[in-house]
């Protein structure tokens, strides 16, 4: 399919990536009223020769226009006005669409924040405008020269128009603020330079129409020298034993290596799912390594993990990336040339051609694997200070089998990730993975433990504890079994891991925010069992066995800088070591 791309400023190429995605996913006609704010939309649709744009001056009657065509054809039809009240005079077919299930694409110009809510002409709140009468929403972030930037755009436009037939059919809304110029005025060509820096049949070559995305027949291309590569993010799936025995047969199948994140149950069950890489953020952090294990393919199932390290390789791997998703909103935050398979897994697993033998990629990356994991473990054994890390690694190893884990989401979360090994003991892991925050960190994990007969254990920050300590007045109603681990280094050690950490003051006081909290006379005031962990040793006698009934705190407390720092070194010499 040739290309229609205008380079002539940044918002006439944003304009028309837009317009082009729009016509990869199979649309074909646009009813477009007239207005200024929209004047880069109407141009991408206008010189489009494979949409037919048709102009309609009254917007109320444009959009029942629209609704009529897409009835008729069974297809999306796209649908444009300016900014203001042009909007609200959609309303009416949107709410018609909405009833009885008709596919539209409506485009909204809008002026940008700085001209909303100080009296700007043909200026109104058009956020979420259309309510629950759209099946998706989304507000665009304004035109830029970015490769990243029109990946995001593709992505979300692509998953806007295959939002309109599935899994319900009905109308999307797609915000889209420009700043002026709105024309495309020459501009010293620098958009034109930007572009012919891009490989555009590369970057919309794996787009479908929105007919056949998520259809049986899209499953990953295989031959025997592929390099792929199956991603299990952080998933809590209500069926462990079901969503196990899809992955191991996915990979039996798929001969590809299988890299989990720590909060997901696969790396809890290794004799199903076994040569699991759990290193991977240590491995990815030697260049040449990296480079060796580029992917051609990847799957991803259950979201991506939390590593920064791992998702960076995949962006700029530039992989073909399938997303495992039975979900309707968009799953990948990486905004990759993906895919949905809306299928279950099992289903999946089904449909999987059979590779012969494992793959010479799987073996690299086995090989890569043994090596980290038995230096990882031996720096992990030798280790006598209370290092945060080391916490997660004996969790890994003395918790009873079948033992729910609830992990708090920032430090904790990564450091399951980080050293967590693959092994047989079906520990049971939960976070809060939804929204990534650590609010109710401590009720939620309460509830994890309420009745269900099985002792529970919480690893936790100092900060996300504190955060939530009016959780501890459910003691009283609890039944059930509470082992809480708090890892407190008298701040969010986190931030000790961003830029913002050589910026002292203010990052201690508006970032790491220590409390200095007595968590002894704390767990006191609740009637808490409290125990101040001295040694490792003596953390490895209070984890087994662990308690009938009651709640109980285990306090170790650590160096947030100095762990933090020694991280940074011990990952960075690991990964030095792979040669």
């Amino acid at each position: 399919m040739l290309l229609h791309l205008d380079p002539r400023t940044a918002t006439s190429l944003w304009a028309s990536v837009l317009v082009e995605t729009l016509v990869r996913r199979g649309v074909t006609r646009a009813i477009v009223s007239p207005g200024s704010r929209s004047t880069p939309l109407t141009l991408a649709l206008a010189m489009h020769p494979r949409i037919e744009a048709i102009p309609v001056l009254d917007e109320r009657s444009a959009a029942f226009f629209a609704l009529g065509l897409a009835k008729q054809a069974h297809q999306p039809v796209v649908l444009v006005c300016t900014s203001g009240t042009a909007t609200a005079n959609f309303f009416p077919a949107i709410i018609e669409a909405k009833e009885s299930g008709v596919p539209l694409v409506v485009l909204t110009a809008d002026r940008p924040a700085e001209l909303r809510a100080c009296g700007s002409g043909q200026t109104i709140d058009q956020q979420k405008i259309y309510g629950s009468y759209v099946n998706f929403f989304h507000e665009l972030a304004l035109p830029e020269l970015s490769a990243p930037r029109l990946a995001y755009l593709r992505q979300t436009v692509a998953h806007a128009v295959g939002q309109t037939l599935a899994p319900v059919v009905g109308p999307v809304h797609i915000n889209v603020p420009f700043r002026d110029p709105l024309a495309p005025v020459a501009d010293g060509g620098v958009a034109a330079a930007f572009s012919a820096t891009m490989d555009w049949d590369h970057f919309f070559r794996h787009l479908t129409s929105a007919e056949t995305a998520g259809a049986v027949g899209l499953a990953p291309v295989i031959h025997p020298d592929i390099h792929g590569a199956i991603v299990v993010g952080p998933s809590q799936p209500g069926d462990v034993a079901g969503f196990v025995a899809a992955v191991a047969e996915i990979a039996r199948r798929l001969g590809w290596p299988v890299l989990a994140d720590g909060l997901s149950p696969i790396r809890h069950h290794a004799a199903q799912v076994p040569h699991q890489i759990t290193t991977y953020d240590i491995v990815l952090r030697h260049a040449a390594a990296a480079e060796r294990l580029k992917p051609e393919v990847i799957l991803c199932i259950g979201g991506w993990p939390t590593s920064k390290v791992l998702r960076g390789w995949v962006e700029a791997s530039e992989a073909t990336v399938w997303m495992a998703t039975e979900r309707a909103d968009n799953r990948d935050a990486l905004h990759s040339r993906s895919r949905p398979i809306a299928l279950a897994l099992p289903r999946l697993a089904s449909i999987l051609p059979m590779t012969v033998d494992v793959s010479g990629y799987q073996r690299m990356w086995t090989r890569y694997e043994e090596k980290t994991r038995s230096a990882l473990d031996k720096k992990l054994q030798q280790e006598t200070a209370l290092f945060e890390p080391k916490a997660a690694w004996l969790l890994a190893r003395h918790l009873p089998e079948g033992t729910p884990l609830f992990v708090a989401n920032s430090m904790p979360a990564r450091d399951a990730e980080y050293v967590w090994p693959a092994s047989a003991r079906a520990i049971r892991p939960l976070c809060n993975r939804g929204a990534n925050g650590i609010d109710g960190t401590l009720s939620s994990a309460l509830g994890t433990a309420h009745g269900t007969g099985k002792p529970t254990v919480l690893l936790t920050g100092d900060l996300a504890l504190l955060h939530d300590t009016n959780g501890f007045l459910i003691k009283a109603k609890f039944r059930g079994s509470l082992t809480i681990v708090l890892i407190n280094n008298q701040g969010g050690g986190i931030f000790e891991h961003l830029p913002v950490a050589e910026l002292d003051p203010p990052f201690e006081d508006f970032f790491a925010t220590p409390q200095n909290a007595d968590f002894s006379q704390l767990a006191a005031a609740y009637g808490v069992d409290y125990t101040r962990v001295e040694s490792w040793p003596q953390f490895i006698e209070l984890l087994a066995p662990l308690p009938a009934l009651g709640v109980r705190l285990l306090e170790l407390r650590t160096d947030r800088k100095g762990d933090a720092a020694a991280r940074k070194r011990w990952f960075a010499e690991l990964a030095a070591g792979l040669g």
